[in-house]
């Protein structure tokens, strides 16, 4: 019977490191949050404000601003972060979106920090800034279900009902797995799938039954697997954090053109709150969008910001 060569497995589990560290370097570090749940227009708190660093992302500077992805690693102070949960908690939501904005501004972004901010701009109404910051939050920690349940309910305050293009089932769950851990959980499964691979080689190579053999070869090539779609997945995830590809319509309506101009003829109209791909931003003053349902055309660029 003829197996695969050993070398080769050592040569994939060099590449696969490579790959699992690279993900790593990119690994953001938990951060602390007192995050609330908007259920029926009450609010619970979900915890106390802790004293666990927050490693940055994404910085929203104002509440005007468009974020850029940043690399600070400067700790959240936790008695500045207590202002905002005071304010919070107070509900003078003002006040703690200011605090909150200023906290992202100095320190950068997290997601607890991007999901807070996110309450106050819903608890006051502005559900397109509500929405835009869940999605920073979802795009920091897509397997947070208090995030996912905010934007939902923020979304169906939107005028837009918006039905996505269909799309093969198994592209659909791929997405979904991928969303379903973070970039964070991903890296380390990769890295926990090599060390057991490294395990399994040698236990193939020094046990002295066949069945020992046997068994380190198979989990070799299982924790192979793993740790290659583990690292797919914190790829895709890294490569959606870095690539500002997508937006939210910030403008109370907007005009969608067929071409970068005034003079373009009028294709449909967007609300606030939905969401675009941006798929030309070539132009100074213009870009290309296209709807969940598939539609394409212009906009200005002051109309949306990009999560």
């Amino acid at each position: 019977m003829k197996h695969i060569s050993p070398i080769f497995l050592l040569f994939t589990a060099a590449l696969t490191s490579s790959l699992s560290l690279s993900a790593a370097s990119f690994l953001p570090a938990a951060a602390d949050s007192t995050e609330s749940r908007i259920v029926g227009g009450t609010t619970a708190d979900a915890g106390a404000p802790s004293a666990v660093p927050t490693t940055p992302s994404i910085a929203l500077v104002d509440s005007a601003s468009v974020d850029s992805t940043t690399s600070v690693t400067v700790p959240v102070s936790p008695a500045d972060k207590a202002f905002a949960d005071s304010a919070y908690a107070a509900e003078d939501y003002e006040r703690a979106a200011f605090l909150y904005n200023r906290l992202l501004g100095t320190y950068g972004g997290s997601a607890p920090l991007y999901f807070n901010l996110g309450n106050c701009y819903y608890r006051q109404d502005s559900i397109a800034r509500a929405i835009l910051c869940y999605e920073r939050a979802r795009l920091l920690d897509p397997s947070d279900d208090d995030v996912r349940f905010n934007l939902e309910m923020a979304r169906s305050k939107t005028v837009d009902r918006v039905m996505p293009a269909n799309e093969m089932f198994f592209v659909t769950v791929f997405r979904n797995i991928i969303l379903s851990l973070s970039l964070g959980t991903w890296t380390w499964m990769a890295i926990l799938a090599f060390i057991v691979m490294l395990i399994s080689i040698a236990g193939y190579f020094f046990l002295p039954t066949l069945a020992g053999k046997k068994t380190g070869f198979t989990l070799a090539i299982l924790s192979l697997l793993i740790c290659i779609f583990a690292n797919i997945a914190a790829y895709q995830q890294l490569h959606q954090m870095e690539n500002h590809s997508n937006a939210i319509i910030m403008s109370p309506s907007v005009v969608i053109k067929s071409t970068p101009s005034e003079s373009g003829t009028d294709l449909f109209i967007l609300h606030e709150g939905t969401r675009v791909e941006i798929l030309d931003d070539t132009m100074n003053e213009w870009k290309e969008i296209r709807v969940s349902d598939g539609k394409e055309g212009w906009l200005h660029k002051s109309d949306i910001e990009t999560i």
